[in-house]
């Protein structure tokens, strides 16, 4: 289902790869087992929201006119409405609700998209953390963690050339391996740094 292109994006497969990097890595047990987000469609909806927040804002970063830059921001987020459109479809929603679902679900990603943008920008690192507890995690435990999953793949992905990402390469930490770590007090921030240098 994630394999299927508007017209525009089905002859680059670097844009499938992308898209696909994002929802396997959502998927990751350790953010539903560990990091508290809940187990339920809204739950994983939330993470791959997150992670195309974060990738767009990588994205963003290339200079204007860049061909990787906006256009690649623009053709994920079109293959994430496209999928989010068959999985609505798939899990029974009838063809005239799925607009309105399709609305609730492009409002939540511009607000997501705004709300993580500015707390990542943000000099409070509480900030982040709010914003976590109140889009994903429902006001649950698992905020601190997360915002220090999402910090360091931030990290990470500013470390990334264009090439690296047109191959799919987006090096997500291993959100089991970020919790191993906070458990023992090591600043993940500083380990990407110095892997990934």
């Amino acid at each position: 289902m994630i394999f299927q292109f508007f017209r525009r994006t089905r002859d680059d497969p670097s844009i499938a790869s992308l898209y696909g990097t994002i929802v396997a890595q959502a998927r990751a047990k350790a953010f539903y087992q560990r990091f508290g987000v809940p187990d339920t469609v809204n739950g994983r909806l939330e993470m791959i929201l997150l992670h195309v927040v974060l990738l767009l804002r990588r994205l963003n970063e290339e200079p204007d006119g860049a061909p990787f830059g906006a256009p690649w921001g623009q053709a994920v987020f079109d293959l994430f409405c496209q999928d989010m459109d068959d999985n609505l479809r798939e899990m029974g929603v009838g063809d005239l609700a799925v607009p309105k679902e399709m609305r609730r679900i492009g409002e939540a990603f511009y607000g997501r998209q705004a709300a993580y943008t500015g707390a990542l920008a943000s000099s409070d690192p509480q900030v982040l953390v709010e914003v976590l507890k109140r889009n994903v995690l429902e006001g649950g435990e698992g905020a601190e963690a997360l915002a220090s999953y999402v910090r360091a793949a931030g990290q990470v992905l500013a470390t990334k050339d264009i090439n690296e990402l047109r191959q799919g390469n987006l090096g997500f930490p291993d959100p089991a391996d970020m919790d191993n770590r906070l458990d023992n007090g090591t600043d993940y921030g500083a380990v990407v740094s110095k892997d990934s240098a």
